[in-house]
C-alpha cells in the first residue's frame, strides 16, 4: 500500500547550509490491511513524514508509492484527486468545518470523490447518518462543532474519514487533544472501524499506549528511524 525509499525533507534557511534536516533517509513499507504506528517525540518527523506519505508535501528527495502510484509522477491537482479518491485522514485538532453540522462535515468527502463515483445526494446522507450513529453520534447529526465536545468532534472526524470508504487512513495524533478516558475510547473507535472495513492505518503518535495497540511500531528520532517492532496486531 505504501513503499518509501530514502525520504528526504530539508528547509533552507537563510545563511545556513545545508539548512535543516527534518526527515534523513527514511525507507518504509506498509502492507494493505495494515496497522502501523510511527512513534515519537515532538520534533522528530512524525508529522514531516505523514505529509509525505500522504502526497500533502513533496519530498527533497527519495521516493513515495501510494497505492501502487508514483506520487513523484503526479502534480498536486492529481495528488489532491487520489487522496480523495483512497485516501482518509483523522486530525489532531479535528478540523472540522464549524459553519457545517456534523452530517453535512461527514458528506464532505462523498462530495469530493470522482464523478463518477459520486453518490446522490440522498445516499451520501445516508451514509453519513449511517457512520454518525456508528459512532455514537445519532442524536447529534445537526450540532454545530461548537456545540460538541472534543470527543465527539473527534467522532465526526473519525466518521468522516471513513465517508468514503478509503483504501488508507492516516491518523495524526488523534488522541493528543483529549483526557485520557476520552481518548481510549476514540483510540477503540477508530481500531473498531477499521477492523470493520480493512483500511490499511498510519497513525502517528508520541502515545505509547496507543502505538502498542499497532501490528507495528516504527520508532521515529530526529528524522530517523531508530528501529521497527513487530507485535501481537491491532487491538
Amino acid at each position: 500500500m505504501i513503499v518509501a525509499r530514502n525520504l528526504t525533507q530539508r528547509y533552507r534557511r537563510p545563511g545556513v547550509e545545508p539548512g535543516l534536516t527534518v526527515l534523513d533517509g527514511v525507507d518504509l513499507d506498509v502492507g494493505a490491511g495494515e496497522v502501523i504506528a510511527v512513534l515519537g517525540p515532538s520534533g522528530s518527523g512524525k508529522t514531516t513524514l505523514l505529509g509525505l506519505l500522504a502526497g500533502l508535501d513533496r519530498a527533497s528527495s527519495g521516493s513515495v508509492t501510494l497505492d501502487g502510484v508514483a506520487l513523484d509522477a503526479l502534480d498536486e491537482d492529481a495528488r489532491a484527486a487520489l487522496r480523495a479518491e483512497r485516501v482518509g485522514f483523522v486530525f489532531q485538532d479535528f478540523q472540522l468545518l464549524p459553519t457545517l453540522t456534523a452530517l453535512e462535515n461527514v458528506r464532505i468527502p462523498l462530495e469530493l470523490l470522482p464523478a463518477d463515483r459520486t453518490p446522490a445526494a440522498s445516499e451520501a446522507a445516508q451514509r453519513a447518518r449511517e457512520l454518525l450513529e456508528r459512532v455514537g453520534l445519532g442524536a447529534r447529526l445537526d450540532h454545530y462543532p461548537a456545540q460538541l465536545s472534543g470527543g465527539e468532534q473527534q467522532r465526526v472526524g473519525i466518521a468522516r474519514a471513513f465517508a468514503a470508504r478509503p483504501r488508507l487512513l492516516f491518523a495524526d495524533e488523534p488522541t493528543g487533544n483529549l483526557d485520557r478516558a476520552t481518548g481510549r475510547a476514540i483510540a477503540d473507535l477508530l481500531f473498531a472501524l477499521n477492523r470493520e472495513s480493512g483500511t490499511t492505518l498510519v497513525i502517528v503518535t508520541h502515545d505509547l499506549e496507543l502505538a502498542r495497540r499497532a501490528s507495528r511500531v516504527v520508532h521515529l528520532d530526529s528524522g530517523r528511524v531508530l528501529r521497527i517492532e513487530l507485535q501481537a496486531g491491532p487491538a
